[in-house]
């Protein structure tokens, strides 16, 4: 049924994007203290989140290696069943390219496959890497999450007219599109300059600029224009992600498995789409399968 479209109250999706040492943790920081409210950081940069403890008051959860996604997707609902207002995940590409990231499971995956076809393996991985983008998307924190790009040096030339060898930024390490699931992505320059290659609010078009805690509260005043959204699509999303934890579980954290029984009872539709019928009857069939197994167990 179609409705009348109306501006509503969002959550921020914010990418950082920038090579090491550009400031993107330090600038996620500014932003969260301008949004307002309790901030927690996952950090995977080696404790690195503490190093900021003295500029204002955040919470830290360290992810070592492997740097599975199952980890990110339960360290987002703890911060959720918490209570924060913003998450910072400094950083999210190491849910790609670090130790026990996607990238290093597809590769064990294809090694021990018989064919070695690296194609059928992105089939398992997958469903893993689009979980992560539904749990961020469907969280009710703000979520700020920070990539690392990949890094190459150029000459430029300065005011002065003198040729530098400078560390520029290029893509994300990320895969292929991941900043297309946000709504604003910050490119961030070696010397703290932002540039913006995706912004839907329109805030920040064309201009180049340094992150400050004033960018943070002019997002939040967008943020915040608008009509509140449905209670019940949180309460939803909220069903929707406990189910799916409850499957993972059930299928000792077989990605693939755990989907494949859910889209059984949805007809493969995508969680988007699911009504509250479909809820109750994934609920009806994963307590009836958790019966099973404990039968077996017992």
């Amino acid at each position: 049924m179609f409705r009348k479209a109306e501006r509503r109250k969002a959550k921020l999706r914010l990418a950082i994007t920038g090579p090491a040492g550009s400031g993107k943790t330090f600038g996620a920081l500014q932003i969260a203290q301008g949004i307002g409210g309790r901030i927690a950081m996952i950090d995977t940069e080696n404790g690195s989140g503490d190093l900021y403890a003295d500029i204002c008051d955040y919470d830290v959860q360290t992810i070592t290696a492997p740097y599975s996604v199952q980890k990110y997707i339960t360290a987002i609902h703890e911060a959720e069943e918490e209570g924060y207002n913003v998450l910072i995940i400094d950083s999210l590409s190491h849910a790609w390219s670090g130790e026990g990231g996607l990238l290093d499971v597809h590769s064990q995956l294809t090694r021990n496959m018989k064919s070695g076809n690296s194609y059928t393996a992105w089939n398992k991985v997958t469903p893993w890497h689009n979980r992560l983008i539904e749990t961020m998307l469907a969280s009710s924190c703000h979520i700020i999450a920070t990539m690392r790009t990949k890094t190459d040096y150029a000459m430029i030339q300065t005011e002065r007219g003198k040729t530098e060898i400078q560390k520029v930024g290029l893509a994300p390490v990320q895969r292929d599109g991941m900043d297309y699931e946000f709504t604003i992505v910050f490119d961030l320059s070696m010397d703290h300059g932002v540039t913006v290659s995706k912004d839907r609010t329109s805030l920040f078009d064309r201009q180049v600029f340094t992150i400050s805690q004033e960018t943070g509260r002019t997002l939040r005043k967008w943020l915040d224009t608008g009509t509140d959204a449905p209670q019940e699509s949180y309460d939803m999303k909220n069903a929707i992600n406990r189910l799916y934890r409850g499957y993972m579980d059930l299928f000792e954290q077989d990605s693939q498995s755990a989907q494949s029984a859910m889209q059984r009872i949805t007809g493969g539709r995508a969680s988007k789409d699911w009504t509250e019928e479909d809820v109750k009857n994934l609920t009806e069939d994963l307590s009836l399968r958790m019966q099973k197994k404990d039968v077996v167990t017992e």
